[in-house]
Formats: C-alpha cells, structure tokens, sequence
C-alpha cells in the first residue's frame, strides 16, 4: 500500500501512504509543511487497481487526529482519538478476570449475591410462583391522615 493515495469519505484527496506499521497506516498530508497521522487499517480499505487507499472517516478526522512525533506512534492516542478499545486502559480485575470489588462494572444483583441474598428478580419469581399478592385492600400507614383527628 506504500504510495497509495489516501481518499477519506468525504472524498477529499489528503496525501499518501508513506509507512505501514502494524495494523495503521502512515498517511503523510499536505504540500509544504507536511505533517504524518497514523490511521487504524479499520478505517481502510485498498483498492490495488486504482492504487487508493479510502477511508471510511472524514478529513477532519484524520487532520485532527495526533501527529507522529519522531516516526514513531502513540497507539493509545490514536486509539482514543478514533474511538478504538485500544485506545481505553482494560480495567482492573483480579486473576483471571474477577472483578475486582468496586468495579463499577459490578452490578446491584452480583453485589446481593455476594451479600447472601437472593437478586431482586428471583424474589419477584418467587412471590409469583407462591401466588402470594401483597394486600390491596389495607391502606397504607406513615400518612398524615393516620395523625390527624377526624382524617380520612
């Protein structure tokens, strides 16, 4: 792909490919002051007949994304900066992928577990399954109504 022509979506003409590096793409953009980006292989797609290589991001994208500073690239940033897993640290987890305890990945039915109870949803199947309903019927106290003399 090296001396491919770089279209993005928009189909605006934005330089070369000047350098594969792994999974990107060095794109080198601009006339006289030439800057390089480096371009998740995700977003290409080459054409051999044509000798292109089109992106499936915009210009703007990729004129914004972080220049290569001694030809050398910062994955997390282009990761970030396209919206990639890669650019994200993976989160803490204890062995071989336990959660660690305040992981806010953690949810309300794993923390009642863990706690010794039974997750809302069981409890919910279980008054079903019982057929027990709660009494409509009694009025509710703690109202105003309940303190007040001559209340309804």
């Amino acid at each position: 792909m090296k001396g491919f022509e770089v279209v993005t979506s928009d189909d605006c003409k934005i330089g070369h490919v000047v350098d594969v590096e792994g999974d990107h793409l060095v794109i080198e953009h601009g006339l006289l002051k030439k800057t390089r980006h480096a371009v998740p292989e995700t977003f290409a797609h080459a054409d051999e007949a044509e000798q292109t290589v089109r992106l499936s991001v915009s210009k703007e994208i990729v004129v914004n994304s972080p220049k290569l500073e001694n030809g050398s690239i910062d994955r997390q940033a282009v990761g970030e900066h396209y919206g990639l897993a890669e650019g994200t640290p993976a989160p803490a987890t204890e062995g071989y992928g336990d959660l660690v305890d305040d992981d806010p990945a953690r949810s309300a039915d794993q923390d009642a577990l863990r706690a010794g109870r039974e997750p809302a949803d069981q409890q919910r199947a279980e008054i079903r399954e019982r057929g027990l309903e709660p009494d409509r019927t009694e009025k509710p106290t703690g109202y105003l109504s309940d303190r007040v003399p001559g209340g309804r």
